[in-house]
Formats: C-alpha cells, structure tokens, sequence
C-alpha cells in the first residue's frame, strides 16, 4: 500500500535531504577523528601507527558490514539499519570520552563506531540510486555534497570543543550530535519511489510495467564473473589507500610543519569545502560525459596534489593543497555509486556497492597504518606522498577497462 502524500510533492527531494545529513554526520564524524590524534598521543604516549591501527580497524568495519547493510537495504528498506547505525556511532563516540587504555580505543572506536558508520555511504548513495534515474549523478552529488560539509563543519567544531572543553567532552559532544542526527535522519528513509506512488525522477502515479526501471541489471553472481567487477574493486582499493592517507595523517603533517592547531585542523575544512565543489561538479558531469571520463579527471587531480605535496612547506601551499586534492576526492566518491549502477544496473545497487566500498575499505584499512610505520622509521611523509601518487597513477590505467557489464534500460 502506497504512503498517503500532498499532490505533487515528490518525496525524493525529502530523500535526498535525509541522505545530505547522513553523509554530513557520518563521514564528518570520521574525518574530525583526525583533530583527536595528537591529543591522543600526548596523553597516552602511543606511537602514530598504533592510533592509526584503530581508525583502520574502523574502516574496515565499516567496509565488511557495509555489504551486509546493502544486502539489507536492497531486502527489507532503510530505516532501522539506518537507526541501528546510528545508536552504535553516538554511543561509540559517546564511549570514547572515558577512554583510558588501547584496548578501548580499538574497541570503541575501531569495532563499535565503525559498525555504526558501516551503512551511512552504502545506504544513503543506494536509496538515492533508486529514487533517480536521469539526475542520478546531480543528485548523488548533491548528498555528497554532504560529506564535504561534515567534513568543513565536524573538524573544526571539534578543535574549538577540544580546545575549550577537552578532548573527552569533545568526543561526548560528537556523540549525541552523531546519534541525533544519524537516527532522525534515518527515519525518513523509503527503499524506492514505489512506496510513494513514484517512479525515478518525480514522475507520479507509477503505471504498470515501470518497476524495471528499477530492477533491471546483473544479480551479484552474474557481476562477480565479469572482469569490470574486479577492475573496479581494484581501483577503489588503490585509491581508499591514498584518501585515507591524507584524513587521517594531514592534521599531523600539517602541525609538524609549523600549523597551529586551529590552522592544521583548518587544512581538513579547506578540503571539505573543496569536495563540496568537486562534487557538484562531478554530479552534472556524470550525467552529461559519463562517470568514465569523469574518474579519469579526478585521479589526475589527486596525483597533482600528491605531488605538490612534495614541496608544500608553507600553510598557503597546504591550502592550495586542499583545493586540488579536495576537488578529486569529493568527485571519485561521488563517481562511485553511479558507476556501479552504470556497469551492472540498479537491481541489486545495494550489496553490489558494498561490495566495491568494502575493497576500498581494506586499502582504506592498510593505507593509514603503512603511513604511520614509514612515518615512524623515516620521520618523515616524503615517501608517503610519493607511493600514494604511485597508487593512483596504477588506478588511472586501469579505467579505461570499465566498460558496462548491462545496457541501461
């Protein structure tokens, strides 16, 4: 039975707005885990490969059970996994405000948060999926826009809570605002537009025939036998490497070359605000010359960044810095989803992208801790710079073989 709704409001645009706020609580909270890593380290005296281990486990977490919430998703529709997710992240982070041993942090924030923030991409970019056809990308754009502002607003409201609070009612703080959010957010998930009365794109009064729209493409075995399935899965894995690379460790780089701290944590805000760009961008983009061309562009922009990196010494070059990187980071995550739906269609969106971001997950999982151990021998992130550029060059020239496994339609 369809939902009782006014006339010609279409509920999309309410699915978008909640997908917006998901994708700005969630990964804004992961990235601000960024401004907590030297206050960690000053008062616990653990190593940066040690702090790092714990953010890695969390991304992996939120990887392997991403897959799951999209298997769940794609069954039984959003909103209790969303509501779920959002008790274990507040709570995880609520938790942290009474860290006092490693084994906490990895368990805290490594497993619980972790488990929280595994369905907030999977979930948010597949009902956006379902919901849109021809503005796919726009409005895969729009919530990815999203992450940028969580990632422009969480850190730096983290430093000020930090700095006029301490660092454990900081991350109480981000607790109940994660919590909040996250839940009320979920609630006003609906899996598709049928549950409305819609078909993609606003278009009411759904006639017979045009669930295809939304169910055609390969079922998860069917993609697992074609080569475009693990390309993909490379190249996400090549990449998560170097993004995380820089969420975590470019505060602390950033501080080891003279920033403040309000300065360093200002770095991330800078390329939050510059995702935000790129991912409007990329959204028209993906809709106009397709998501092929549009990944090509972004890995070139993260490989010119990773390189200036090399000579960034001053905190203008770091800005410029975040303008270049954040403009390819905001566009290849906001590529990811519309590409899956591009190369095996819509039908099984859901545990297909967890799929793909669980692989970016693991290389999300090394990357920051192979950070932290070359860090630790060589004192220094020259060589990170240079491998994370090597990685993304690897990733560029295996795009050209991402050809669609289905034809849309």
């Amino acid at each position: 039975m369809h939902e009782s709704q006014k006339p010609g409001f279409f509920y999309g645009y309410a699915i978008v707005t909640a997908c917006f706020l998901i994708e700005a609580c969630g990964i804004g909270a992961y990235v601000a885990f960024g401004v907590f890593f030297k206050p960690l380290l000053a008062e616990f005296g653990w190593s940066r490969a040690t702090v790092s281990g714990a953010t890695s486990l969390a991304y992996l977490m939120m990887g392997f059970l991403g897959v799951v919430a999209g298997s769940l998703n794609d069954r039984f529709g959003p909103r209790m996994v969303m509501a779920v997710s959002g008790v274990f992240c507040g709570c995880g982070y609520f938790l942290l405000s009474r860290l006092d041993s490693l084994w906490q942090l990895y368990l805290l924030y490594g497993l619980v948060v972790g488990i929280g923030l595994s369905s907030v991409d999977v979930i948010a970019l597949t009902v956006t999926a379902r919901w849109f056809v021809r503005r796919r990308g726009m409005m895969t754009g729009i919530i990815k826009v999203g992450t940028g502002v969580g990632q422009l607003v969480l850190p730096l409201l983290a430093s000020i809570w930090i700095i006029n609070s301490g660092w454990r009612h900081a991350f109480a703080y981000l607790g109940i605002v994660v919590m909040v959010f996250l839940i009320g957010s979920g609630l006003m998930l609906r899996r598709d537009p049928s549950l409305k009365g819609h078909v993609p794109d606003g278009r009411n009064n759904q006639a017979p025939g045009q669930t295809t729209l939304l169910e055609g493409g390969l079922s998860p075995s069917e993609a697992a036998r074609t080569p475009q399935f693990w390309i993909y899965c490379i190249v996400n894995f090549l990449v998560m490497n170097c993004l995380l690379i820089i969420v975590l460790h470019i505060v602390p780089h950033a501080s080891d070359i003279g920033l403040d701290a309000i300065k360093a944590a200002s770095v991330v805000s800078a390329i939050g605000a510059s995702s935000m760009v790129g991912r409007l961008l990329t959204g028209a983009l993906v809709d106009r010359i397709g998501t092929g061309k549009v990944m090509v562009t972004c890995l070139m922009l993260l490989i010119c960044s990773f390189l200036w990196l090399q000579v960034a010494r001053d905190a203008w070059m770091l800005y410029l810095f975040a303008a270049i990187y954040g403009a390819g980071h905001g566009g290849f995550f906001t590529s990811i989803s519309p590409t899956v739906a591009r190369l095996f269609g819509i039908s099984s969106h859901g545990v297909l992208l967890g799929i793909v971001l669980f692989s970016g997950n693991v290389g999300g999982a090394i990357g920051p801790v192979v950070a932290g151990l070359i860090f630790d021998v060589a004192r220094s992130y020259q060589p990170v710079f240079w491998l994370m550029a090597a990685l993304c060059a690897t990733a560029l020239v295996l795009t050209p073989f991402l050809k669609p496994a289905v034809r849309k339609g």
